[in-house]
């Protein structure tokens, strides 16, 4: 491709959202489309063994390995934060829960002003991009491009964690995605034929070889080109050096949660005083880019197992390895056909809420710490049963640190800014402790190994969530959508003041969502390409 090719749409960034937009708008033959990845093919095959994105959480060379600035309220701990650069973007190298969101959360954003973001009108767009392997229903899909499964292989210590949480008083709950959130249930996963689903997987691989489709990777978008208020291209980094494309229609910005924010920034849109700090000609003021970030939070209580039957034994047993890399290789079964996490529950802190606020994720496996240096595992066995946070009251910022657009972006959460995101965590450590104790557990616990049985006041509880709860790596918010002031983009996706120009990603969420963020995130991009294609007819 040389230098000014000139395309119907350019997209840059292909993640979750990206791979959803480019392959939608390319699939009639009608329009050219360009998508833009500043990481390389989807080749490494840790990808695509389910239980390999640990092999991924800290590989430089498809993974942008982030950190934040130092958390106040955590000791001034920095919150490492994988991204992925590569494509199919974090889906390449999340944890593949497969996970929508409570239906209150997007009638919630209806109510905020986010015309046609209400539950009924994104259910569609869910069942667009699914392929159930359970079948269609009044809720799911069947068909799309995105495979969603039950897990092939799960370990007797599931079963035994499901049967104790409903012990416990957690009503069971079939179907997180279905006609309730509430109880605790076996999560489905974005896993097909135990390979994992991303979105490049469902949304690439038969758009490859259209000719009004062209994919560069290794090609880092630096600037949105603005001509007389209307996005007109992009510049991008090559190894060659600087290019660059013309759009003739749009720019779609599927940069993600920090790099959608940054490029805008970097093309002068945002605000004024820190774009000027920069050396970066203000073409819009816009307070709104880069704020408003938000993440879930957690920490975990881990226990000592009393059979080998976790993901820790992988670790300390050549045995078990090799067992699971046979099971693997002849049968698409065992533990590598799974990424380790098989149940959860949603559930209240508070039972005067109107919806679950909090997630205990249950793990066939125990850490003893998880940092850009690497996941350090247990080295006996153990698994963990971690509280998410789903409400955070704290809001954080991306900002540029530096003019250079390879440069990583400045990351602020300002997580645990209230009395309430503590309290939160602490009745979820109390309920996880709850679990562990009942007799679905018992043949399976020796002891609490962390926080530690001596851990017991809230006050002592508080101190252990400083020291070791993180980021629970779902950061939404930072180019959100709306008609307030700050707003930066508006219920089509469009960047407000700019003509040609959408951002659609995670960024544009007004308020997060109560669960993980993966699947939303794709039905923003279907939802997107819809109303691109909309704008065009």
């Amino acid at each position: 491709m040389q230098d000014e090719a000139s395309f119907d749409f350019i997209v840059t960034g292909a993640g979750s959202a990206g791979c959803a937009v480019a392959g939608r708008l390319s699939e009639d033959g009608r329009f050219r489309v360009l998508l833009l990845e500043a990481g390389p093919r989807d080749t490494n095959p840790w990808i695509h063994i389910p239980l390999g994105y640990h092999k991924t959480y800290t590989n430089p060379r498809i993974n942008w390995m982030f950190d934040s600035e130092p958390e106040p309220e955590l000791n001034n701990r920095v919150m490492y934060q994988p991204r992925g650069k590569v494509l199919g973007g974090t889906s390449s190298i999340n944890g593949m829960v497969y996970m929508r969101g409570n239906a209150a959360d997007y009638d919630e954003w209806r109510q905020r002003g986010c015309e046609g973001w209400d539950y009924d009108s994104v259910l569609p767009y869910f069942k667009r991009a699914e392929d159930q392997e359970r079948g269609a229903d009044d809720y799911h899909g069947i068909g799309g491009p995105l495979r969603v499964s039950d897990h092939r292989w799960q370990p007797t210590l599931a079963r035994a964690m499901h049967d104790a949480a409903v012990e416990a008083g957690i009503p069971a709950n079939p179907d997180f995605n279905g006609a309730r959130q509430e109880g605790v249930g076996y999560y489905q996963t974005t896993i097909g034929h135990a390979r994992r689903w991303s979105s490049a997987k469902a949304y690439l691989s038969g758009a490859r070889q259209r000719q009004n489709l062209t994919i560069v990777t290794n090609a880092h978008a630096t600037r949105v080109l603005i001509e007389e208020g209307r996005a007109a291209g992009v510049e991008y980094h090559t190894l060659a050096g600087l290019r660059s494309a013309r759009a003739t229609r749009e720019v779609i910005v599927s940069g993600g949660v920090y790099g959608s924010p940054q490029l805008l920034m970097l093309s002068g849109l945002g605000p004024a005083a820190h774009l000027r700090q920069h050396g970066i000609a203000v073409l819009r003021d816009m307070p709104g880019v880069g704020a408003h970030l938000q993440d879930h939070f957690n920490t975990y209580v881990a226990y000592r197992c009393a059979q080998p039957v976790t993901m820790n034994d992988l670790v300390i047993s050549f045995r078990h390895r090799l067992v699971a890399a046979a099971k693997y290789a002849l049968g698409r079964t065992g533990p590598l056909a799974s990424m380790g996490l098989f149940v959860g529950a949603l559930i209240r802190s508070d039972q005067r809420l109107e919806r679950p606020d909090l997630q205990i994720n249950m793990f066939a496996w125990a850490v003893k710490e998880r940092t850009r240096a690497g996941i350090v595992p247990q080295p006996f066995s153990a698994f963990g049963l971690s509280p998410v946070h789903l409400r955070p009251d704290g809001r954080g910022t991306v900002r540029l640190k530096s003019p250079d657009p390879l440069a990583a972006p400045e990351i602020r959460f300002n997580f645990l800014k209230s009395a309430y995101d503590f309290e939160a965590l602490i009745q979820g450590m109390h309920i996880c402790r709850e679990i562990a104790r009942q007799p679905a557990l018992k043949p399976f616990v020796v002891e609490e190994i962390l926080p530690g049985p001596q851990i017991v006041s809230d006050a002592d509880l508080k101190a252990d969530i400083r020291a070791r709860g993180v980021s629970n790596l779902h950061p939404v918010g930072t180019c959100r959508m709306g008609r307030e002031a700050d707003a930066v983009v508006d219920p089509q996706l469009r960047v407000h003041g700019i003509d040609g120009l959408r951002v659609a990603d995670a960024s544009i969420m007004p308020s997060i969502i109560a669960g993980n963020t993966n699947a939303p995130t794709i039905m923003i991009g279907e939802k997107c390409a819809d109303m691109v294609r909309a704008a065009v007819r």
